[in-house]
């Protein structure tokens, strides 16, 4: 198929914004992507914008790492619109690559470099490309204390531990200052102390950096603590969108009530946790004791979702979840 010519394109219906700032980062019409005979993504739709953290889920061969490879340039799509910061990623040049970041889940890096000299080189590369409005690189030490490694800063890469060789992964990847970072499972590898940390540097990335960030992980918890909006590919499409709290309010049962009473333990599965709880103290009164609410989960809505699609009845999936726009 011939590729369809791509600038920033208006949402559907509205006219377009004349303030750049409103223009979506992201802005992904009609995705199709195909091998051969065979649709990795067929007809995929969504937008990100500025200062959002964007989260993509789905099994995998869902499309998932298709799907990124276009937005970062690297794989011409089948058909379709595409648009990331202004430009047609088909067509990016340094200018426009200088402005985006990646972490990838592993890299092939130099072992015998210095933390802190492979960062000064690789942010020299983004120097031609600051401007008033956007400096760039990083401060090289800036950077470093900003990623936990400022008492690494000059070892050897390869003496540093798991942990430690992913938070200069994350250096790697926002050396450049970028206004849209991919991050693909950031936190592999992470201890909680520093899983949390690295949670902080996103939210200090989004507020005071306004970048853009797109993440794909399958830690289910993690996506749940960061996401603005959750997007769940399956079978090359989008089958659900939204914040986590929409998609959990679209659950059958959109929560799990636990009680006591008469020294028995009861739970039960509510869409209406308020109107079960009122009713089951109107019938029982004092004798309710332990109780416990607690909200469905997004593991639990994404499991749910996905078994209902992988079982052969997707468009009952997309009807039980929809597609809840932000």
């Amino acid at each position: 198929m011939a590729l369809k010519e791509a600038g920033p394109l208006s949402e559907p219906g509205l006219p377009r914004s004349a303030d750049p700032d409103d223009e979506p980062v992201i802005d992904v019409r009609d995705l199709r992507m195909r091998y051969g005979k065979t649709d990795v993504l067929n007809g995929v739709s969504f937008t990100a914008r500025r200062g959002e953290v964007l989260t993509l889920l789905g099994p995998n061969g869902a499309g998932k790492t298709t799907a990124i490879e276009i937005l970062e340039g690297f794989r011409i799509r089948s058909a379709g619109q595409v648009s990331v910061l202004g430009v047609d990623p088909a067509h990016g040049g340094e200018a426009w690559r200088a402005r985006i970041g990646v972490v990838l889940q592993s890299w092939r890096d130099h072992g015998k470099w210095r933390v802190r000299e492979l960062l000064a080189n690789l942010g020299s590369y983004y120097a031609p490309y600051s401007s008033p409005e956007a400096s760039r690189p990083w401060d090289t030490d800036e950077l470093i204390a900003l990623v936990g490694l400022a008492e690494h800063a000059h070892k050897r890469i390869r003496q540093l531990s798991g942990g430690q060789r992913r938070r200069l992964d994350v250096a790697v990847g926002i050396v450049g200052r970028p206004e849209l970072l991919f991050l693909d499972e950031p936190t592999a590898g992470f201890d909680p102390a520093a899983r949390r940390e690295f949670h902080d540097l996103v939210h200090r990335l989004t507020d005071r950096e306004e970048a853009t960030i797109l993440l794909t992980t399958h830690d289910l918890d993690e996506a749940e603590k960061l996401a603005d909006r959750i997007l769940i590919l399956a079978g090359g499409a989008i089958i659900a969108a939204g914040s986590a709290d929409e998609l959990a309010r679209r659950m059958p049962a959109a929560a799990e009530v636990r009680w006591s009473r008469d020294g028995q333990r009861f739970v039960h599965s509510a869409g209406d946790p308020a109107g079960f709880v009122s009713e089951l103290f109107r019938q029982y009164g004092g004798s309710v004791e332990d109780l416990e609410v607690s909200r469905v989960s997004l593991e639990d809505t994404y499991m749910a979702l996905v078994r209902q699609f992988e079982s052969g009845d997707g468009q009952g999936a997309e009807r039980n979840f929809g597609m809840v726009t932000s």
